[in-house]
């Protein structure tokens, strides 16, 4: 074999590799005339890899077990598998206030192969860090709108209150007693409970934790207690009696829990939360690839099957969403809470240097050895 060929055939090698690796053939790389013996082989492969996806998917979600965000990618992640007859890998990435999880979805190759379940976290991660540790937006494409959630505001059963008003006159006698938990600074459910707490105008302290299992041992122990959740996370420790919901943060009330009143019912419209979770890939990737993983996650919403399990859960399939339309929402939700977020001066610094050295080693901000003054 000439030195030619050699050079030709270690260059073919690598146009393969390169194809396998991002989806997409670089014929470019194998063109000159010396290497036209490979043709059939780069033929072959084109036709074989072509369709996506060829290989296993990881789903990045910035959540622990339990929440939300995981229970919609795992329910999503079982109709996509089964569908590709590929492999759907969940990757919970917890911690930071969902800074880990949304920066390894910033920062992914954008082939389809790495997507991300996100909600209103990646946003307000960004907007309360200073600089801030990836772009919400600019980093990433709106594949699907999922799911929109109901939250519920719930307490510690050792607290004798059984509605929203109970609750407000019992932490208004008890001025700094009383505390709320979140899944860790800049979560969905810190904002949700930072509107809250102000809303009703109750003092309380805010005490992140990394996982949702260790915010409900402590609800459970009244060591903390209450927090604003999602219905998806709090469903079952509500129904068993381990925690009490007080109220849904809608207008409405909600199937999963019909007994269970809405905020509005108690004149409380200000402290509304609602939720939303998606999936989106890393900017660049291929649009082809966008659409398709659009439609079929499209298919698996309509599925009465799925559907039925999401209102069981307490959120709503949005099917109907394009992936413009997602990112319309996202690009909405950003300055809504980026508003909010300057108005009321929270950031993640601020609520790391006023916590306790207890709470300061609950929150994953200790891990990353911020320092702050309060």
């Amino acid at each position: 074999m000439s030195i030619v060929n050699r050079s030709g055939w270690r260059m073919v090698a690598a146009c393969i590799l390169r194809f396998i690796s991002t989806g997409a053939l670089r014929v470019a790389l194998c063109a000159p005339a010396a290497f036209l013996g490979a043709a059939p082989c780069i033929a072959q492969q084109s036709a074989a890899l072509a369709v996506y996806p060829v290989k296993s998917i990881r789903i990045i979600t910035a959540s622990s077990p339990g929440t939300a965000e995981d229970f919609f990618a795992r329910s999503l992640g079982e109709e996509l598998g089964a569908f590709y007859r590929q492999r759907v890998v969940i990757d919970n990435r917890s911690g930071a206030g969902g800074l880990i999880g949304n920066n390894l979805v910033s920062k992914a190759n954008a082939d389809g192969y790495t997507l991300g379940m996100v909600s209103v976290t990646r946003i307000v991660t960004e907007l309360m860090h200073e600089p801030p540790p990836y772009r919400a937006l600019a980093d990433i494409v709106g594949v699907a709108h999922v799911a929109s959630i109901t939250n519920v505001l719930a307490v510690t059963p050792s607290i004798p209150v059984r509605t929203p008003s109970q609750f407000v006159a019992h932490a208004r006698a008890r001025i700094g007693e009383l505390n709320y938990a979140s899944l860790g600074i800049g979560s969905a459910s810190h904002l949700a409970g930072e509107l809250f707490t102000r809303a009703v105008g109750i003092d309380a302290v805010h005490v992140p934790f990394r996982n949702l299992s260790d915010s409900f041992v402590e609800m459970v122990l009244g060591r903390v207690h209450y927090a604003v959740l999602t219905l998806p996370a709090a469903l079952a420790p509500v129904r068993e009696g381990r925690l009490r919901a007080l109220a849904v943060m809608t207008p409405q009330r909600s199937p999963a829990l019909p007994a269970v009143p809405a905020i509005a019912e108690f004149g409380l419209p200000e402290a509304q939360f609602d939720s939303w979770s998606g999936i989106v890939a890393p900017r660049g990737t291929p649009r082809r690839i966008v659409e398709q993983l659009h439609g079929d996650i499209v298919r698996a919403l309509h599925k009465a099957a799925l559907r039925g399990l999401f209102v069981r859960q307490g959120a709503e399939s949005t099917p109907e969403s394009t992936p413009d339309g997602f990112t319309r929402l996202m690009q909405s939700e950003y300055l809504r809470y980026q508003t909010l977020i300057r108005q009321e001066r929270i950031t993640a610094f601020r609520e790391y240097a006023c916590a306790s050295p207890d709470e300061q080693r609950a929150s994953a901000v200790h891990d990353a050895g911020v320092s702050a003054e309060c």
